[in-house]
């Protein structure tokens, strides 16, 4: 939506599902900001992803940055991430510099930083912690780089005793990766078991291992992001047999959109919560919890 009169509308379309729950916004723990060079070259990744989805995959919301933060706010987001990464060494660093400032000048933004497997890296994360950064972003499939590399081992320990949430992108959807799956994070695990982890899309298409994995390790959160939404459900359905471990796992359950990066419009997410809760019998309180509490919980 470009235009100002579709902004408006698609805001009211938001508000008016978490007004409906009493709720006094959203936080959205999965966003997308990062410097405009490389938020192009991802846009131009989601560009060329229907041969590896079998899907197209338009950006709805290809914007500028002040303009996408101005949706967010319009949208009643309360608290959002600047979810970034490398995919190369060398990078990461330089992204949380970026990040550190975009979340200073930026209301509602989680100061986010990043990490990779090189040298320094335990330096750099432990800067990052130091000067406030609230959430990391680990991406295990652009990365192409094993959570259980030793050069991070100390990185896990350090975030687990800072209790600070690391979203990792750890599923093999939309397509699998050398280091995506449950295995490797079940071995991260076992030996970081205290690691705020919160695995981004749901695991999404490993969504029963994942869930099994927050079952064992009470820190182990997971996030929505394009979950449920049609556009998923068409490659990567999620088990309906699972209602019952989400109904258990409430209370780790976390928003997240990808916003900006989403084939649809920002309110689906939020409907595809919805219809979920009403067909798996879920109820309101469980949206409350994900929508807002949970990620209040967290962050606020």
């Amino acid at each position: 939506m470009s235009d100002h009169l579709g902004d408006l509308e698609e805001a009211a379309a938001v508000r008016a599902f978490w007004e409906r729950l009493g709720l006094p916004g959203l936080v959205d723990v999965h966003t997308h900001f990062m410097p405009k060079q490389v938020l192009d070259k991802v846009w131009a990744y989601f560009d060329s992803a229907g041969p590896l989805t079998g899907l197209e995959w338009p950006i709805t919301y290809r914007e500028e940055e002040d303009r996408r933060v101005a949706l967010l706010e319009g949208f009643g987001v309360r608290a959002f991430t600047s979810m970034l990464y490398p995919h190369k060494p060398g990078m990461a660093e330089w992204l949380n510099g970026w990040a550190a400032g975009f979340a200073a000048r930026t209301p509602g933004c989680l100061h986010t930083a990043t990490l990779y497997p090189e040298p320094g890296v335990e330096r750099y994360v432990r800067e990052a912690v130091e000067s406030g950064a609230r959430v990391f972003k680990s991406h295990l499939q652009v990365g192409a780089y094993d959570p259980n590399d030793p050069l991070l081992d100390p990185v896990w320990g350090l975030l687990a005793e800072a209790r600070t949430p690391v979203v990792m992108h750890c599923g093999s959807g939309p397509a699998p990766g050398k280091y995506t799956g449950p295995e490797p994070i079940g071995r991260l695990l076992a030996r970081h078991p205290r690691l705020p982890l919160v695995v981004a899309h749901m695991g999404m298409p490993e969504y029963t291992d994942f869930l099994e994995l927050a079952g064992r390790y009470e820190e182990v959160r997971l996030d929505t992001t394009m979950a449920f939404t049609d556009f998923s459900e068409r490659f990567s359905p999620f088990p309906p047999s699972e209602g019952g471990r989400l109904a258990d796992l409430g209370d780790r359950v976390l928003f997240g959109t990808d916003f900006p990066n989403i084939p649809y419009p920002y309110v689906h997410q939020l409907e595809s919560l919805e219809r979920l809760a009403g067909r798996l019998d879920l109820g309101d309180d469980w949206l409350r919890a994900v929508c807002y509490r949970n990620g209040a919980h967290l962050f606020l």
